[in-house]
């Protein structure tokens, strides 16, 4: 089983994953093809999609039983511990190694002061 979702991608594209998948939403196609087909879609898919954005999911020997392919997009598939994870992006622009301030909270100086 293949799942592949696009987004901004040119008309072509759209049109050569029809042969071989079906569209069942605007970008989001899914179909059972070989893994010499699929390889083959992807290595299109990467070509032909510009400044678009793709994600593949496709049926794999794991013990998930899928796998992940991502071309240009904010999304990445992340590996914990055997697990594939799709890592989505912070809000804040990816601190990650921001601080914790330091000092009393709000509601705790609110309780401390209220005894």
């Amino acid at each position: 089983m293949i799942v592949v979702v696009l987004t901004v991608v040119p008309e072509r594209l759209r049109g050569d994953l029809t042969r071989w998948l079906l569209e069942i939403s605007p970008g989001v196609y899914v179909g059972v093809a070989s893994t010499r087909v699929r390889e083959r879609l992807w290595a299109r898919i990467v070509e032909l999609s510009a400044t678009g954005r793709a994600i593949m999911v496709y049926s794999a020997r794991n013990e998930q039983r899928l796998q992940f392919k991502v071309a240009r997009h904010h999304w990445e598939p992340v590996d914990l511990d055997g697990v594939t994870l799709m890592r989505r992006p912070s809000d804040d622009g990816g601190t990650a190694g921001r601080t914790v301030p330091s000092g009393w909270s709000a509601a705790a100086k609110r309780r401390r002061f209220a005894r």
